[in-house]
């Protein structure tokens, strides 16, 4: 099942690059930022309400409020500077740069999680790496 909302996740990104390039002309990307995020926060409060998990909020960890609102700042400005380089360069370049968050979030796992590096891992980061230097170059 986590594949089949990795694969979403992948689509609603893609689309998401393209429908912000088309909605950032004439339209300076702090304020399009602004736009984005009142939205994602409408519908991510609905489908907390609908969902009927709104009263969960009370047995969030300290830590978990802290690691959430850290995310939540790496958030925006992902956003912020992703919306501005949208906005000055081109769409077919600037994508593949900003997956390069792929290699990052890897080696983030690796370093700050613990999680498991093998050969398959590296082999794909490299690979990513490369097929984004391509892209963008």
């Amino acid at each position: 099942m986590w594949l089949i909302f990795a694969l979403l996740a992948a689509v609603f990104a893609a689309l998401t690059a393209i429908l912000a390039k088309i909605g950032l002309e004439n339209v300076n990307s702090n304020l399009a930022v602004a736009i984005r995020t009142v939205v994602v926060l409408v519908m991510a409060w609905g489908i907390v309400f609908i969902s009927g998990r709104q009263s969960e909020i009370v047995n969030i960890g300290q830590k978990s409020w802290l690691f959430l609102i850290l995310s939540g700042v790496a958030t925006g400005l992902s956003w912020l500077f992703y919306f501005k380089a949208l906005q000055i360069g081109e769409a077919s370049k600037v994508i593949p740069i900003d997956k390069l968050s792929v290699v990052l979030s890897m080696f983030f796992a690796f370093v700050i999680l613990g999680e498991t590096v093998n050969v398959k891992t590296i082999i794909g980061g490299v690979m990513i790496t490369a097929g984004t230097l391509v892209l963008a170059l």
